[in-house]
């Protein structure tokens, strides 16, 4: 089983999304549904493009993607069938490597992520009542 991390491509984007939905239901149960599609629509378009997405594949299959700006991880997705086995510490450290990565912004409602990047050694240092796209989701500001 080999393991790689490499940059993403365009033709990765439907490979992306299908991480990202398997992650966004397992873990946000809170998202609304017409924001569920709403976050499914713009991704693809708005964000995707304008981001260096990494993705971790092993034998070849996409298992989690990351990417971050100006010091910000902006996202980390696992597939949810591949959840805990690893991959996202992976990730998460070779982003960190990477970038110098020192913030992360996390729904308040994601107890899970917010475990995981304590286990990170992030602490929490804010909080916002809105997300990045004003959607009423309050985020959890957190910094190494």
């Amino acid at each position: 089983m080999s393991q790689n991390i490499r940059l993403a491509a365009v033709e990765d984007y439907p490979e992306i999304m299908k991480i990202w939905e398997s992650a966004v239901k397992a873990t946000h149960n809170f998202l609304a549904e017409e924001d569920f599609n709403y976050f499914k629509e713009v991704i693809p378009r708005d964000y995707l493009p304008n981001l260096e997405v990494y993705l971790i594949t092993e034998d070849h299959e996409a298992k989690g993607f990351a990417s971050v700006a100006e010091g910000n991880l902006e996202m980390l997705f696992i597939h949810n069938d591949t959840r805990g086995k690893g991959y996202g510490k992976t990730l998460y450290q070779f982003m960190k490597e990477k970038t110098g990565l020192t913030k992360v912004d996390v729904n308040e409602q994601n107890s899970q992520a917010i475990g995981f990047y304590e286990k990170m050694g992030f602490k929490k240092i804010g909080r916002s009542e809105k997300d990045g796209s004003g959607k009423d989701y309050p985020l959890i500001h957190m910094s190494l």
